[in-house]
């Protein structure tokens, strides 16, 4: 197993695909096996983001208002 400062890492200040620990971790998003891996990140990161937010948006659906707790039309 290939260490994490061994791996790719994609830099979301300046979008470029580094190796290693060169940026601060708040700059970074991986780590990736390949320099191409972490190119995608972007993309990964919308698609990830879509989905959660989809799947939250179902779980919202499911209970509905009168199960959130929501007290406030009463007022």
């Amino acid at each position: 197993m290939t260490s994490d400062s061994e791996k790719y890492w994609y830099n979301l200040k300046t979008g470029e695909v580094e190796k290693g620990f060169e940026s601060p971790s708040v700059d970074r998003a991986g780590p990736f096996d390949t320099p191409e891996e972490a190119a995608q990140a972007p993309e990964v990161i919308r698609q990830r983001s879509r989905a959660w937010a989809d799947e939250e948006a179902r779980d919202d659906a499911w209970g509905g208002s009168a199960a959130s707790g929501d007290s406030r039309d009463d007022q």
